[in-house]
């Protein structure tokens, strides 16, 4: 209990134990999440926009668990993750951007309109 605790650092010490774990209780928690970034890959069927909440969910509690990315490595493991009726998409999108400057709101945007043109098309031929 806090209340039994004589000094700040002794509260804020069980305060964040309580609420995140110990640290080898975080370990395990990372080594995990990391386990499921390394698996990831987009379902069949999934949509663009559910993969882009599950992708980033997953970012970000790697993040809050001290992992760090850059733009470039999270660009491509999105384009690793979607399934192979994105092949000539992501092969497209990877010769015409820099992955290393494009941010990742904006490659799922692209691939967004890649759907939308691919919805077109089908509509009005």
């Amino acid at each position: 209990r806090i209340s039994q605790r004589k000094f700040a650092k002794e509260m804020w010490d069980s305060l964040q134990v309580t609420h995140e774990g110990t640290s080898d209780v975080k370990r395990s928690r990372k080594h995990t999440l990391i386990r499921e970034y390394e698996l990831l890959r987009m379902n069949n069927g999934e949509s663009v926009s559910d993969f882009q909440k599950r992708f980033t969910h997953l970012i970000n509690h790697l993040v809050d668990l001290g992992r760090k990315f850059e733009e470039e490595e999270l660009n491509l493991k999105v384009m690793q993750c979607l399934d192979r009726s994105w092949q000539a998409k992501v092969t497209t999108t990877e010769e015409s951007r820099d992955l290393t400057s494009l941010i990742l709101a904006t490659l799922f945007g692209k691939l967004l309109y890649l759907l939308f043109l691919i919805f077109i098309s089908i509509f009005y031929l």
